[in-house]
């Protein structure tokens, strides 16, 4: 009974996800690797002990994910390696590689987009993978080698990413979805940000355009607010390489409407390429320029994300 409402909780957690407030999802999530945990250290029945750990490497993701909204880089990548570890030990394969896929999203948030290539290759290995599994981990990829000035190789990999329509499907990603699904939308808005680490402005307009008509023919309250405001910023991004600083503030305007609880890790590091962006010699003296560099100054002051991750991981505790 205990394993059946833990494995209910699980789902539910993964498919609030995106309707549940960042520090809500973080409390339940851990509350969920607690009991996961603790029932490991009380039973030594096989499939009760696969189940467990099953369980417990879904709340780890979906822990990690949370902590890297939160702005905790550190943390994140801890509980992803857990995740995987637990997945190895059951040798469940959709889990292993939503785990590494997170460790190599974590790796080019780092600094470190060769080790994140990497780690989708070997994520790309594992067995019993569906569609979806496939496209996250293309997306992944193909920002990883965004990040490594790779055209050819990323655009390759978006490609892929657009193309899977096997029909193959797998429990973690597919029948669970929510946070471990990896919708059009999501793709869409991923794949814009690839666009701008490769400077192509058009590629990324439309790739937020989409992401943002896919959003809106959601109903209302199934939309995502974390994957529209990056999208959001994402065409600002575009519009503003070419230099087109009033289609740039029309975008962020959604933005600014967004709680400080959403303003999340994603969104607070696309922010911060705007402002830079702002610095580009064709703004110079520009009123507006200079006052939208300062609201985006104080939005990323008075987010969550932002006074979390400016301290010691153990702050998410609190």
């Amino acid at each position: 009974m205990t394993l059946d409402q833990l494995d209910d909780d699980v789902v539910a957690l993964a498919r609030d996800y995106n309707s549940t407030s960042p520090i809500e999802v973080y409390r339940r999530a851990k509350e969920l690797l607690g009991v996961a945990q603790s029932l490991l250290e009380r039973t030594q029945v096989p499939r009760q002990r696969t189940r467990g750990y099953l369980a417990a490497g879904q709340s780890a993701a979906l822990l990690s994910a949370i902590a890297f909204d939160l702005g905790s880089l550190p943390t994140a990548v801890s509980l992803s390696r857990t995740a995987a570890l637990y997945g190895q030990v059951i040798e469940h394969g959709p889990l292993q590689a939503y785990a590494h896929g997170a460790l190599a999203f974590l790796a080019y948030w780092d600094g470190r987009p060769s080790e994140a290539v990497r780690l989708v290759h070997t994520a790309q290995r594992f067995g019993g993978l569906g569609d979806t599994a496939r496209t996250r981990l293309s997306v992944i990829e193909g920002r990883a080698y965004g990040h490594l000035g790779n055209p050819a190789a990323a655009e390759r990999a978006v490609r892929n990413a657009l193309e899977q329509q096997t029909g193959a499907r797998d429990e973690l990603h597919d029948d669970i979805g929510g946070e471990f699904g990896f919708p059009d939308d999501r793709v869409a808005m991923s794949n814009a940000t690839t666009y701008l680490l490769l400077r192509n402005s058009e590629g990324a307009e439309a790739a937020a355009h989409s992401a943002l008509h896919l959003l809106g023919n959601r109903p209302e309250d199934q939309r995502p607010l974390l994957i529209a405001t990056q999208a959001s910023v994402d065409l600002a991004r575009a519009r503003l390489l070419r230099g087109e600083l009033d289609g740039a503030c029309e975008a962020l305007g959604p933005v600014f409407e967004v709680p400080t609880v959403w303003r999340g890790a994603g969104t607070l590091e696309r922010l911060a390429a705007v402002r830079s962006g702002l610095c580009h010699p064709n703004f110079v003296g520009a009123a507006q320029a200079s006052a939208l560099g300062e609201r985006i100054e104080e939005y990323s002051a008075a987010a969550t994300a932002n006074r979390l991750g400016a301290t010691a991981p153990l702050a998410l505790e609190s």
